[in-house]
């Protein structure tokens, strides 16, 4: 049983490391506005899934190496990621009984929330400008949801990921 965990623990620490390397990925400079936040998503997806395994403090590692990825100020978006974890754990059983249109909604406004608590910590520590293009990104992450939900969750059916 114990190499069963491992073997879990091993997948959903490398969906997180395949997240932050699409995050890092540069895209051309008028698309950028529309990139998606996979690491919130793939987060989001853990928490929902198996809040006992993936929570509030697995949020604040990723985010964490998500700082360390980027070269930003360290803290912000393990700050950000915390945050939302906690907000789904608290809800999943009532998030996990929405259709997934309903809870591609419920995560497109958990990532604008996350958005706004990025800018907000960043504006604290350094003096950032507001571009609301950024939040176009929140429509992508809409729209990908219920294929990154239905991937990640044959994925953790296939490989018995409790």
């Amino acid at each position: 049983m114990p190499t069963n965990k491992a073997h879990g623990r091993i997948w959903i620490w490398l969906s997180f490391l395949l997240a932050l390397v699409l995050q890092a990925v540069p895209w051309p400079g008028e698309l950028e506005p529309f990139r998606p936040s996979w690491v919130v998503l793939v987060t989001c997806y853990w928490v929902l899934a198996l809040p006992h395994r993936v929570n509030v403090g697995t949020a604040l590692v990723v985010g964490l190496l998500w700082d360390l990825t980027l070269g930003s100020t360290l803290g912000v978006r393990g700050l950000m990621l915390s945050v939302i974890a906690y907000i789904i754990a608290l809800n999943f059983r009532v998030l996990r009984n929405l259709s997934l249109w309903q809870q591609a909604i419920v995560i497109a406004l958990l990532s604008l929330a996350a958005k706004l608590i990025e800018f907000w910590a960043e504006y604290l520590v350094s003096n950032i400008s507001f571009y609301p293009q950024q939040f176009f990104a929140v429509l992508l992450n809409f729209v990908l949801w219920p294929w990154l939900f239905l991937l990640l969750r044959r994925i953790r059916r296939k490989f018995a990921i409790r």
